[in-house]
């Protein structure tokens, strides 16, 4: 796939790394320049003696240098992706050097050493039938305590919620953040994290402008539903199940997901956004499958100040296998298997709205959209957001709030304070209709990107390096 620069300055983790980079990206400033099919290479005169020797591996990408930045790609990377994608003339033609593929064989070894523990492991485990037997008896018993502790955990959460409810909903007006964290550390405790940041975020809620005491009756109202569903959760059907589960905070093994059947498609990556809580960074990630017209959620964490995911890059589109957690309307999902190198959206989405086809690629117009989230919540009504495509959108600014305008005249609000996406969309649009892609919770939509004139534009926030064009 050709990388744009903006696609290139996505991958930066900070804005410092994005700047540095591209003072790096001349071809004065590297000793020697080269690339092939699968690889780039450059060697990049620094502060030592010797020349720093960076490398490229173009079919995911992935990086690695031997400069001392502990930052992910660091600048010198970065420099040399932006050369290879401003000027790729000056890249010689030449062999790999021994240290370029001595690298990548290490990543080819290193990659099939994993599948051969994968399989070792399951002949080994159908072989001695007695030890699998042991393996299972004890995950079976830690199930089972653990069982016993997210029940007690509920049993205190429903006294928690009674007393709420018995002193009426407007006291929790005046209640400080620490009201809800002491029942919430419970909760963690009785290892149901899932729950315990429910109810940290009602501290927000009740605290918030506008309509709160609904938006705190309704998460009251979920609260309760998963604690009464998880009491009959032997009666439930298999998807239901996991739904409870996981909003409780079970999780599943990504083997087990993984040994399962998945979808494949061409799936669009349309939107990222990266958000920290407890030291813990999460990066979620939206596909859209372009025949399936169904969305996937990779999710991907990190601590904080280590490297994300960078393998899936808002403005590409990758022919995909991607298999689905359990859940009654599945959402969260795995890539099984890659079968293609990432292309860019321009490549397979027309750029003129009115050469699609009738139907659009996304959602459609507000009440569609609205349909599709009804049908997903009469699904599975503990979902938290939504994703949704809105086509010829246009931003308009009404009472002070932003929305979005379909054809119809309908109206979506759009979420207030994300760092000024709405004036973003609004300078985008320039009064002419715009596809806009973001989440929905029920009362407002994150915009995470738009597609403008045949390119993706992302407007999700944080963003290290800023807003970013990750279309030419």
């Amino acid at each position: 796939m050709p990388w744009t620069c903006e696609q290139i300055l996505a991958l930066a983790p900070d804005a410092s790394a994005a700047k540095s980079g591209r003072e790096l990206a001349m071809p004065r400033k590297w000793v020697s320049l080269g690339t092939d099919v699968d690889a780039a290479w450059g060697e990049c005169q620094g502060s030592a003696n010797d020349p720093y020797q960076t490398r490229i591996d173009l079919s995911e990408p992935a990086f690695k240098c031997s400069c001392p930045s502990r930052k992910f790609p660091c600048k010198h990377a970065l420099g040399l992706f932006l050369l290879l994608a401003q000027q790729p003339a000056v890249f010689s033609q030449c062999g790999r050097p021994d240290w370029v593929d001595e690298w990548l064989g290490s990543r080819r070894e290193r990659a099939e050493k994993k599948e051969q523990r994968r399989e070792a492991g399951a002949a080994a485990a159908a072989a001695d039938p007695a030890a699998q037997a042991r393996r299972a008896a004890e995950q079976a018993r830690r199930a089972e305590a653990r069982e016993d502790k997210v029940a007690r955990g509920l049993d205190e959460l429903d006294r928690f919620l009674r007393d709420l409810v018995r002193q009426g909903l407007a006291t929790v007006r005046d209640k400080p953040y620490s009201f809800w964290d002491a029942p919430a550390a419970r909760l963690v405790d009785a290892q149901a994290p899932g729950l315990a940041r429910r109810l940290q975020e009602l501290a927000g809620v009740a605290s918030a402008d506008g309509r709160w005491q609904e938006k705190v009756l309704e998460r009251l109202g979920r609260l309760h539903v998963i604690i009464e569903g998880y009491r009959h959760i032997a009666a439930l059907p298999s998807d239901m199940q996991a739904d409870l589960r996981a909003a409780i905070g079970f999780t599943v093994p990504q083997e087990d997901v993984l040994s399962g059947t998945g979808v494949r498609d061409q799936w669009l990556v349309l939107g990222q956004r990266v958000h920290e809580e407890d030291r813990l960074r999460t990066q979620r990630t939206w596909l859209w499958g372009q025949a399936c017209r169904r969305a996937a959620l990779i999710l991907h964490f990190a601590p904080a100040g280590q490297p994300l995911d960078i393998s899936l890059v808002p403005g590409t589109a990758l022919a995909a296998e991607v298999v689905y957690f359990p859940a009654s309307y599945p959402q969260r999902a795995l890539i099984k298997t890659r079968l293609s190198n990432p292309r860019s959206l321009s490549e397979v989405l027309p750029a003129p709205r009115r050469e699609r086809e009738a139907d659009g690629n996304g959602h459609g117009t507000v009440a569609t959209a609205l349909a599709r989230c009804a049908e997903a919540l009469a699904t599975q009504p503990l979902l938290e957001t939504f994703p949704l495509w809105l086509e010829t959108v246009v931003p308009v600014r009404i009472a002070g709030g932003w929305n979005l305008r379909d054809e119809d005249g309908r109206l979506m609000p759009l979420e207030r304070g994300c760092g000024g996406t709405e004036w973003m969309l609004a300078a985008l649009s320039g009064n002419a209709p715009i596809d806009v892609f973001g989440e929905w919770d029920g009362d407002a939509l994150r915009a995470l990107s738009a597609w403008v004139d045949g390119r993706l534009v992302r407007c999700s926030w944080p963003d290290p390096v800023g807003a970013q064009d990750l279309e030419g």
